[in-house]
This record gives C-alpha cells, sequence and structure tokens, in this order.
C-alpha cells in the first residue's frame, strides 16, 4: 500500500513539473554604451577645478 501512495505522488509530481506549453525564449536587446562626445580639455578640467579647491583651502 506504501509503495502504490509513493508512486502515485512521485506520477502527480512529475505531471505537474513538466505541465505547461512551449515558450518562445524572451531576448534582451543589446546594450549599447554610448561615448560622450566632449573635447580633449573637458578631461582636464575636473582635476584642475579640484587642485585650485586643494590649494585653496591649504593657502
Amino acid at each position: 500500500m506504501k509503495k502504490t501512495v509513493l508512486a502515485a505522488v512521485l506520477i502527480a509530481a512529475a505531471s505537474t513539473a513538466s505541465a505547461g506549453g512551449m515558450m518562445e525564449p524572451v531576448m534582451e536587446a543589446p546594450v549599447i554604451m554610448e561615448e560622450a562626445a566632449a573635447g580633449s580639455s573637458s578631461g582636464m578640467l575636473m582635476p584642475l577645478l579640484l587642485l585650485a579647491i586643494v590649494v585653496a583651502v591649504a593657502g
């Protein structure tokens, strides 16, 4: 009797695990990184500002 109940439980679990339809895989769009269009001097602006602040605080 125990084996019959165990077999019924396993069959029920297997049938519910495989239930459902086949869905098409969802493909996410690729991420495209845009580079900021900036001049060559903009890369030096922030370090120069930080240096000016440090000199102003120290002096």
